[in-house]
């Protein structure tokens, strides 16, 4: 004869009833794969656009020669990173010739509604407008002007080097001698310094040259150029003041 469960085993049996997943309904699955549960691994951004995003908020912009790697991703996938910057109102420019990319404020970021006074005043709040001084801002076109004539004659694209001893003469056409080489050359010096800051050119080299980054071309644009001719005609009426650059 068959013994009947105790008590104990009774208890046990429902415990593990109660622990069994029931089955669903079908009008119940979708509910539940669309359940926050059911997404705890949501899609992320690519590693390596994670990468050369945050380098270009780091640093504003990068060369291919510099970094091939991060610019190769940058080219490929502009259109997401104008997308992840949107809410910045930021976009990536590339220059595939000259292997560059930087970061631009886009066009129409200071609105329709806003007044010209404000969009005068504005600066984005990542994105600074850097003030440079009419003699930094004459020695940016001078090495704007050799860039362009050595991209005409080797092609755009090439490596632009010149020496220092070349652009003293181009500069005292402009601001005049001072009577001494010495202190011509320091200034010059000066002025190549902190153009360096901002990425326009390299650090003067053993062969007392430098490199003119491209970077020089999108910084001093056709506007910025009109800007720059304004500002030296005031000075030349008697005015006085700094000339803005882009971002």
């Amino acid at each position: 004869m068959e013994q009947e469960p105790d008590i104990f085993d009774r208890m046990a049996a429902q415990a593990v009833d109660k622990q069994a997943p029931q089955s669903l309904s079908k009008e119940e699955l979708p509910a539940l794969s669309e359940s926050p549960l059911a997404a705890q691994n949501p899609a992320k951004t690519p590693q390596n656009v994670r990468q050369a995003l945050q380098f270009l908020l780091a640093h504003g912009w990068l060369e291919s020669v510099a970094k091939p790697k991060l610019f190769s991703v940058i080219a490929a996938q502009t259109t997401l990173l104008d997308a992840l910057l949107e809410p910045l109102d930021l976009r990536v420019v590339v220059d595939d010739v000259r292997g560059l990319a930087f970061l631009a404020v886009v066009p129409d970021y200071a609105g329709d509604d806003a007044d010209e006074s404000e969009q005068d005043d504005w600066t984005h709040p990542l994105m600074k407008r850097q003030r440079l001084t009419l003699e930094q801002s004459l020695l940016l076109a001078i090495l704007r002007r050799e860039f362009l004539q050595r991209e005409q004659e080797s092609g755009t694209g090439a490596v632009v080097r010149v020496t220092v001893d070349s652009l003293l003469p181009q500069l005292e056409t402009y601001l005049g001698s001072t009577g001494s080489d010495m202190q011509e050359r320091k200034r010059l010096g000066q002025l190549l310094e902190n153009l360096r800051t901002h990425g326009m050119v390299t650090e003067v080299d053993a062969q007392d040259c430098i490199t003119i980054r491209p970077m020089i071309v999108h910084l001093l644009n056709p506007e910025n150029l009109q800007t720059l001719l304004l500002r030296l005609r005031e000075v030349a009426e008697g005015g006085a003041g700094q000339v803005e650059g882009t971002p």
